[in-house]
């Protein structure tokens, strides 16, 4: 029996989420329907983290155990042969025994995209937040240096999450402009649910002059949920890098 860490990608458009769910369309449900065609039995899969519906992944680990004699090579191109067209796999390698996507995983990274024309663009419509106000976004990048570090970051999370431990440490948070498109990137030892998209939402706020210039440290100090800003659109948030 070995294990095999698959790297994939997808569009969340189409999709509650990575998890498998019993009224919704998951991407690991389709996945699971890709293995169990390709190595003839329904495989258990386990993936490196959770996605909201319509959360899109530029890089996506998952690990499954087969004692099928078939190269790495031979399972990505199998798997293509059997993925819906907005899911792909484009590695896989094998890994100890013991080794889980999640627990194992170092740092994730993700980035969001904010469409920042006047105009909407219906080509950018399911993978970008359209956001017609003004970003200036080299005074947002210097604002966003404030969640570097590891802070208590409950202020930033759901009400649905129930996690104990609220405790994370950022590593990297940039705000770059591209065009008409803003890029939010975050980089971390692991994300609350619904942290992201409250970051970013939060920035906006800073933007907008809700939250002054150097305030933003306050508002993570006081761990209220009320204090930072509202959660971003799904569509535009991508896990673009997952290290191990």
């Amino acid at each position: 029996m070995k294990r095999l860490l698959i790297t994939i990608k997808y569009d969340g458009t189409a999709y509650h989420g990575w998890q498998v769910q019993s009224n919704a369309l998951s991407v690991q449900e389709e996945f699971q329907n890709a293995v169990e065609k390709v190595f003839g039995k329904r495989l258990d899969v386990k993936g490196c983290s959770r996605t909201d519906s319509g959360v899109h992944a530029n890089m996506y680990c998952l690990t499954l155990d087969t004692d099928m004699d078939i190269s790495c090579e031979g399972v990505v191109m199998a798997l293509n042969t059997k993925l819906p067209k907005d899911i792909s796999a484009f590695d896989c390698r094998e890994v100890p025994s013991d080794f889980h996507p999640r627990y194992d995983c170092k740092t994730k990274e993700y980035v969001y995209k904010v469409y920042n024309g006047r105009i909407r663009d219906p080509f950018s419509e399911n993978y970008a937040y359209h956001y017609r106000y003004p970003i200036d976004a080299d005074y947002l990048n210097g604002e966003a240096q404030y969640f570097i570090g590891a802070h208590d970051f409950s202020g930033f999370c759901s009400v649905k999450s129930d996690v104990e431990d609220t405790v994370r440490t950022i590593t990297k948070a940039q705000v770059r402009r591209e065009g008409d498109m803003v890029l939010f990137t975050f980089e971390g030892d692991g994300f609350l649910y619904n942290m992201v998209r409250i970051m970013v939402g939060t920035l906006l706020f800073v933007s907008e002059g809700k939250i002054k210039s150097g305030e933003l440290s306050d508002v993570i100090a006081s761990c209220e949920r009320r204090r930072a800003g509202k959660t971003a659109p799904a569509k535009g948030l991508y896990l673009n890098k997952v290290t191990y």
